[in-house]
């Protein structure tokens, strides 16, 4: 449809702009490290609010770190006002002022964009409203732009993927198939779902580290001591799908048997008796003439 293409189209752009935002936070942080301004070392957010007053007084007045830290700070960072006062004990020259400056200014720019791209979002995503809230109550799925994403990336229709197998391996998720003369060339993961793939490894690797779902949690940990720890994480990302896939299937919320991997195969499915040997013979049966 086209208001999923339209959504997708904005959701990637959306992508894009977090991955300028991330560039541009990187490199104010490593220009601030190279003017010896040790911030990150004390604060858990170099953006965060208090950090962000620092920052911006040091810029005003570059060649002045003796201004008084405490109306800057909030909270419990007023208990680090000696660490905060040795972290700024740097040199910041008026050029280097300048370069921060601009790239402080860029990144709020990009921030600015970013919020009325998501007001477009909403409002077009309204239309999908009962998917998104199904999809939310998926574990670690408490974001609703990463609901959004999903619907954009996969559609509402399931009916276009046969089984979640289908929609697994069309999201990347399952090994490739590289076999010539009977030998396995590699079984790595395909490249495709390049933007629904790494949002449902994030939110795997989220929810493996929580107790609250132990079905999901006890499959990764058999996973990571057989296979490691990737293979483990590709296979939870491959559940969480799977219960996707069921949830926008059946139009209900998520529970525990939405992520059984086996799946009902159409019975339109046809054969030919040299495939069914085949698939016998793959399976490791020895297959014996009729007497």
């Amino acid at each position: 449809p086209l208001e999923i293409r339209q959504l997708r189209d904005l959701m990637r752009y959306r992508f894009k702009l977090i991955n300028f935002m991330s560039s541009e936070k990187n490199r104010l942080q490593n220009s601030l490290t190279v003017s010896n301004i040790q911030l990150g070392n004390i604060v858990s957010d170099t953006f965060g609010k208090s950090s962000m007053n620092i920052i911006e007084t040091l810029l005003n007045n570059p060649l002045d770190t003796s201004f008084d830290l405490e109306p800057l700070v909030h909270g419990s960072m007023k208990q680090k006002l000696p660490e905060l006062e040795l972290a700024i004990d740097g040199y910041i020259t008026p050029e280097q002022a300048e370069k921060l400056k601009v790239i402080k200014q860029h990144y709020e720019d990009l921030g600015s964009r970013k919020a009325d791209l998501e007001k477009i979002i909403l409002s077009l995503a309204e239309s999908y409203t009962e998917e998104i809230n199904l999809i939310l109550t998926v574990p670690s799925f408490k974001n609703i732009f990463s609901a959004i994403a999903v619907v954009s990336e996969i559609g509402v229709n399931m009916d276009v993927f046969p089984t979640a197998k289908h929609l697994c391996s069309w999201a990347g998720l399952t090994p490739t198939n590289n076999e010539s003369a009977g030998k396995k060339k590699s079984v790595r993961i395909s490249r495709a779902g390049c933007y629904i793939k790494p949002l449902l490894v994030q939110c795997a690797t989220s929810v493996v580290k929580s107790e609250k779902h132990p079905e999901i949690r006890n499959r990764y940990l058999k996973l990571k001591k057989r296979r490691g720890h990737k293979r483990a994480i590709i296979a939870i990302a491959r559940m969480l799908l799977t219960a996707i896939y069921n949830i926008l299937k059946k139009k209900e919320a998520s529970n525990a048997e939405l992520y059984i991997k086996s799946n009902v195969l159409p019975v339109t499915r046809e054969i030919t008796v040299e495939q069914a040997i085949l698939l016998a013979q793959n399976h490791g049966f020895r297959v014996l003439e009729a007497s």
